[in-house]
């Protein structure tokens, strides 16, 4: 009886204790939730933050998620609502985050903060549908980790940092629709990750496509459009690559087609408002997952082959040339 006793008496205590200090039947860990609370002040408490309040689990709230056996934070994803101004430095205190995902209706400013160099764990960074300043980081090839780097739709200058292609993990950059000077790194060959993903259209990029882009081939997407690009592209074809979707449009590019081997993989090639001279190869009827195609604006010549998908696509893909013909143009005289 008395030893019933005593175990009530220790079951009320710790159940008042609890009850005192909430902060005790917390899943969350301490430290991560004052780091969120300090990144929620640097945002001056905005409305999609409303459910972060000090006496609640933080891996309860919103746009947040903890592990299920840590309760560290890994992911801190905000994709809508009413964020501005800069990145708090406080995110790179996150040490745990997997996944740090601000973009669209998002506004952030200025430049990308070193303290995201802490991120140690990071695999997904989208930081893009902003108007975020300054370049984009060299810092961030510390972040080895990373298998998606987003920062498409923003105002970033300056030139791509070569050591990007330093990230072992990596699989898919998206950098387009920013005001990115410069070259295209010629260490971009040298990417590890599969069916690698490289978007850096929409951009003041100039000077040639580097032959060693073409040393990888499992490119799954390469968009190089609306760019001041030049040269001879051939180093990204071949029968031996894997590449499903190309788009070089809108460049200055100068090479003549008639030889070009297209890889059986081919699903989508753009290639119009060049300076393509030459014909189009037989090779291109033999691509049964071709399902966009567009050369109009360039300077080709001779009869569009017959086969393959060449005639199912409307002749606005093939018009603005110099003396294309054939099918789904005007016949050859």
């Amino acid at each position: 009886m008395k030893s019933k006793s005593v175990t009530t008496i220790i079951f009320t205590l710790l159940f008042s204790t609890t009850l005192l200090d909430p902060s005790l039947s917390e899943l969350c860990n301490q430290n991560d939730k004052k780091v969120l609370l300090q990144i929620k002040k640097a945002f001056n408490d905005p409305y999609v933050l409303t459910s972060w309040h000090e006496d609640t689990d933080c891996c309860d709230w919103y746009c947040v998620t903890c592990d299920p056996k840590t309760h560290r934070i890994t992911a801190l994803t905000v994709i809508t609502g009413s964020l501005t101004g800069p990145i708090p430095t406080q995110v790179g205190d996150l040490h745990y985050l997997e996944n740090l995902d601000l973009h669209k209706q998002v506004n952030l400013t200025g430049p990308i903060p070193p303290a995201i160099a802490k991120l140690r764990n990071l695999k997904f960074l989208r930081l893009n549908w902003n108007s975020l300043t300054g370049s984009v980081p060299d810092f961030l090839s510390q972040l080895t980790n990373l298998t998606f780097l987003d920062l498409s739709f923003n105002n970033l200058t300056g030139p791509i940092p070569a050591s990007l292609s330093k990230l072992p993990n990596l699989r898919s950059l998206r950098l387009d629709r920013n005001k990115l000077t410069g070259s295209i790194p010629e260490s971009f060959g040298e990417f590890k990750g599969e069916d690698f993903y490289l978007v850096l259209s929409h951009n003041q990029l100039s000077g040639k496509i580097p032959d060693l882009l073409g040393k990888k081939k499992d490119f799954a997407n390469i968009d190089l459009s609306r760019n001041k690009l030049e040269g001879d592209p051939n180093a990204l074809f071949g029968s031996d690559k894997t590449i499903q979707f190309v788009d070089l449009s809108r460049n200055l590019l100068e090479f003549n087609m008639s030889k070009i081997e297209f890889p059986k993989s081919l699903a989508t090639l753009d290639l119009n408002h060049n300076k393509i001279i030459g014909s189009l190869p037989v090779g291109l009827t033999a691509l049964d997952d071709l399902r966009g195609f567009n050369v109009s604006y360039n300077r080709l010549c001779g009869k569009i082959p017959v086969g393959g998908n060449l005639q199912s696509f409307e002749d606005t893909s093939y018009f603005h040339n110099r003396c294309l013909c054939g099918a789904p143009l005007q016949s050859c005289k």
